[in-house]
């Protein structure tokens, strides 16, 4: 197997994520592994959420069912991670783990200063959508507050909603963000 320390994904039961990563790191100073497993991580990442006019930031797993790990992999640390509770398996193929590459790892972890027991993943907090599609909302942005229309168009990586209001004797459509629509009961 491998003999350098790269970043590994971890398969898990849906939900055991942070129970496997507690599992692991009481297994890695059990058995005396900190020089062979450095990190076990649980992506996270913030989120707005808005429910009844109320705003609050909420942490959700950015990888359901997924744990990140640094390790070296040698036969020893593999049973290891793959015979802790919870874990299904690695991402790879049978008994070859697969390596994230170095761009993967950058992009996931974000930055990072090294030789910390926790990585910290920085992304922006980012909006759960209040909406779904075809559903009749109503628009609280400057221009067009208090219009309703039907949403068209959803995007999640901007953070928008494109939603289609009658204007001027026409239907057309209006864009703005998460933020600025609710649902009509």
């Amino acid at each position: 197997m491998e003999g350098q320390r790269h970043w590994y994904v971890i398969h898990t039961y849906s939900g055991y994520e942070n129970k496997v990563k507690l599992n692991l790191e009481s297994k890695v100073h059990s058995l005396g592994m900190e020089d062979m497993i450095f990190q076990v991580l649980v992506p996270m990442q913030d989120e707005l959420e808005t429910k009844d006019d109320q705003q609050k930031v909420v942490s959700r797993k950015v990888f359901p069912g997924y744990v990140l790990i640094e390790m070296i992999v040698d036969d020893r640390t593999w049973y290891a991670v793959r015979n802790t509770p919870g874990v299904t398996g690695f991402v790879g193929t049978g008994t070859k783990p697969i390596p994230l590459s170095p761009r993967e790892v950058a992009r996931i972890l974000g930055k990072q200063s090294t030789g910390k027991k926790e990585a910290s993943v920085e992304a922006p907090i980012r909006m759960k959508c209040p909406v779904e599609l075809d559903q009749t909302v109503r628009i609280k942005a400057p221009g067009f507050n208090d219009m309703v229309g039907t949403v068209a168009e959803i995007s999640d990586e901007q953070q928008k909603v494109k939603v289609m209001i009658e204007m001027f004797g026409r239907v057309t459509p209006v864009e703005v963000n998460f933020s600025q629509v609710e649902a009509i009961e």
